[in-house]
């Protein structure tokens, strides 16, 4: 194969890091596709990662070992990651998205793939380090959410349902207590997932937490670990809370009859030891 030069490896090797967040890539698996030394590429991959950190686009690892390479982690600073909250904060708070019996009207939010992609990196930034082997969610809302968190952390997306479907075979089905006290039926089909693998709940959504200690309680049916539950907007100080120990990107109270107050969750606003 002729050799490229190094604008085209440096390029390649950013789309490829980049289109596959958190997957290992080996160093010889570079050196091969692009005919280049060891040297050469370890050179390529030290001005990846020296872009990505500089313009807080992500962070770029290299694991050492055997069974070790070089993977790419979207990653916002929290300084970043508060702006951004706070932009949807303010917009959700528009007194005209308020409906009637207190619900936000906030499909739009949900929906945009760029809102999604950029409120799951944060998230999935919170979690690379706790080993899930999957994100579950429940139909419907936060199923963009939920996929690009788990783009993010280069998992599977499971998606529990209200009912099971023939065409996912056999189900376990169980029956959760929601948050306004009524009783549904969620489902999860058997070979979704496996014994002893660990789960990341993440979900549109949480006022009490009934469905999210439901999917925590699906997950025991299948000998499943919870390893973290996060939410893009909560409910600030319910009379009750189901679960606890919940990250949420946004808190949303009452401040008025006709309006919601809707702000960045107050751990976003905290100092950590920032590697972008």
């Amino acid at each position: 194969m002729e050799k490229t030069k190094r604008t085209e490896r440096i390029t390649a090797v950013t789309r490829l890091l980049t289109d596959n967040p958190n997957q290992l890539f080996t160093l010889p698996y570079f050196c091969g596709l692009f005919s280049a030394a060891k040297s050469t590429m370890s050179e390529d991959i030290a001005i990846v990662e020296a872009a990505l950190k500089k313009h807080g686009l992500g962070r770029v690892e290299t694991l050492a070992g055997a069974a070790g390479g070089v993977r790419f982690r979207p990653m916002l600073s929290r300084k970043d990651a508060f702006r951004q909250v706070e932009d949807i904060s303010r917009e959700l708070c528009d007194p005209q998205r308020l409906l009637a019996g207190g619900y936000l009207y906030w499909s739009d939010i949900l929906s945009s793939p760029d809102i999604a992609r950029r409120m799951g990196y944060i998230i999935a930034g919170e979690y690379y380090d706790a080993g899930a082997d999957f994100v579950l969610t429940m139909e419907t809302k936060g199923i963009p959410f939920a996929l690009m968190t788990a783009q993010a952390l280069g998992v599977p997306l499971i998606i529990a349902r209200r009912s099971s479907k023939v065409y996912e075979g056999s189900a376990v089905n169980i029956n959760y207590v929601t948050g306004r006290g009524s009783i549904e039926t969620m489902a999860l089909a058997r070979r979704a997932v496996k014994p002893g693998q660990k789960a990341l709940i993440v979900d549109d959504f949480i006022r009490a937490g009934g469905t999210a200690r439901g999917m925590m309680s699906l997950m025991e049916e299948f000998n499943v670990e919870v390893i973290g539950s996060a939410f893009m907007l909560a409910q600030e100080n319910p009379s009750e809370r189901h679960i606890s120990g919940d990250t949420s990107l946004m808190l949303f109270s009452e401040s008025g009859p006709d309006r919601l107050l809707v702000r960045p969750a107050p751990w976003l606003s905290q100092e950590r030891d920032e590697t972008l």
